[in-house]
């Protein structure tokens, strides 16, 4: 099971785009806009992280880490357009674990919750870091792909698309969707179609590339990675 982050934050946009970084890396992230809910979803559910802007429409995220502080000692990165050094010093001496001014990159935010869980001594779960599709393996920590145990070339923006498609296996993901997964980890993909890549992909992972079963094309939609109907749901 993915481990759970919170993320309470006004900018939906910017909120929809991290759940789906942060859900192609091995964490599934609920986003709420406000303190109020925020903090009622926090108090139903159990999450290994906060992500908490300082700026919301109903209050500011320096009150919401104080709240969260008197009962609670779970990861806070508190993110903010404002970038002044007291403001920094506040929100850290009411308990936050790290402060990331806005606008930033994702895969910073990434390596900062990996960082202030390794801190709290809570790991992300293991379970999942290696996952099975009938003869594929694709192995997140080591960053291998195995087809029937034997290792299949790709670069890193490659194996960071077929991480994206398959954590979205059945699910159709446009061009712009797929930049925006594995935005932070390359800017390849600006400079390259992302059609070659996903080519390439095929021609290491499946036994007729133009004739393509795992990795399918939606015409005038986009890509989804096909699970089969003998293949488990935890693979």
């Amino acid at each position: 099971m993915a481990e759970r982050i919170l993320l309470i934050d006004d900018d939906t946009r910017l909120s929809e785009m991290l759940a789906e970084y942060l859900g192609a890396r091995g964490f599934e992230a609920v986003a709420r806009a406000d303190a109020t809910s925020g903090l009622a979803e926090l108090e139903r559910g159990e999450f290994v992280a906060l992500v908490l802007d300082v700026m919301l429409p109903d209050g500011d995220g320096f009150e919401v880490c104080r709240t969260v502080r008197a009962h609670s000692d779970i990861p806070i990165v508190m993110l903010t357009a404002r970038g002044a050094e007291e403001d920094r010093i506040v929100g850290l001496e009411l308990g936050a674990d790290d402060y990331l001014p806005k606008p930033f990159n994702p895969r910073e935010l990434l390596a900062r919750l990996r960082a202030v869980l390794r801190r709290k001594g809570v790991s992300p779960a293991r379970r999942g870091a290696s996952r099975r599709f009938g003869r594929l393996e694709i192995d997140r920590d080591a960053r291998v792909v195995r087809v029937d145990g034997e290792e299949r070339a790709l670069t890193a923006y490659q194996f960071d698309l077929l991480v994206a498609l398959s954590e979205n296996a059945g699910r159709v993901l446009s061009r712009d969707a797929l930049m925006n997964l594995v935005r932070g980890e390359s800017l390849e993909a600006f400079d390259r179609s992302i059609d070659v890549h996903v080519s390439r992909i095929r021609a290491a992972i499946e036994d007729d590339p133009k004739h393509p079963r795992r990795l399918l094309t939606l015409r005038g939609a986009g890509y989804v990675f096909a699970r089969r109907q003998d293949e488990a749901e935890d693979e």
